[in-house]
């Protein structure tokens, strides 16, 4: 595959907050507060409460950072990571239940929610199973039709979230590496988790001015990207954060936050 021309262009950089306690406790959600333009908040099925919810939404705020919901699994010893058995319905009410009590959260705290992504397996289940993608997409829509739903670049999810009535937003990840057929590669083989700054700077110029990341096996994959994600658990993820943004805009890349209704 031929990489297309450098061009500049605006994109989001956003990071999945309040899933750790400890790192709301240190600083660290702070600092990455400090450098995203979107946080994607756990809803407390995979992890957090209403306390560190309101926390981060209030951080969010005073820094101008863009708020989102993050529902899971409500498998909270495997950190949302683990497929469940669901039904569809189940599936939708567990979604909807969660973003709108992060919503209420929110609400209180004078935030506003502008979106919605997927956690974990609940996010990759999405992109490959068309009921489940639905079922997230039905949860979204009762809670709100005009809010945007994020998925991951290339997969079925966003096809299947647009015919849904709702506003599809691809993904791709600067800390995650990929597989040859664009798939993230997982958790559970070596290297799926990209901890060093300068190569995830690398990949999040690649995702925003080519259109392409390079592949575990080394074929450049390309790839759509409206949003990069960087995961607030990652060890290194303010060093990565600080990295990624620092990469991008010293190639004139512009860090916006996508909004619902633009």
């Amino acid at each position: 595959m031929t990489a297309p021309t450098e061009r500049p262009r605006s994109i989001d950089l956003n990071a999945d907050l309040g899933e750790v306690p400890e790192a709301l406790a240190d600083g660290r959600e702070e600092a990455l507060l400090r450098v995203v333009t979107s946080a994607n908040v756990a809803c407390g099925g995979h992890a957090g409460d209403l306390g560190t919810v309101a926390e981060v939404l209030v951080l969010a705020r005073r820094l101008g950072v863009s708020v989102g919901a993050h529902p899971g699994y409500p498998d909270r010893a495997g950190f949302g990571r683990t497929s469940m058995k669901m039904t569809s319905e189940e599936i939708e009410t567990m979604v909807f239940e969660q973003v709108e009590r992060l919503a209420g959260v929110a609400g209180r705290v004078g935030c506003s929610v502008s979106h919605v992504k997927p956690h974990g397996a609940l996010y990759n289940d999405a992109a490959r199973d068309k009921v489940v993608a639905a079922a997230v997409a039905r949860g979204v829509r009762r809670w709100n039709r005009a809010v945007v739903l994020v998925g991951l670049a290339g997969s079925l999810a966003l096809e299947v979230y647009a015919s849904e009535g709702l506003r599809a937003v691809a993904e791709c990840f600067a800390d995650r590496a990929y597989e040859a057929d664009g798939a993230l590669r997982s958790r559970e083989l070596p290297g799926a988790l990209i901890t060093d700054p300068e190569r995830a700077g690398a990949q999040a110029v690649s995702i925003a001015l080519r259109g392409c990341v390079t592949a575990w096996g080394g074929e450049l994959v390309p790839v759509r990207a409206d949003t990069i994600c960087i995961h607030g658990d990652n060890p290194a993820a303010v060093a990565v954060a600080r990295a990624v943004r620092g990469a991008l805009e010293g190639m004139d890349v512009a860090l916006r936050p996508f909004r619902a209704g633009h």
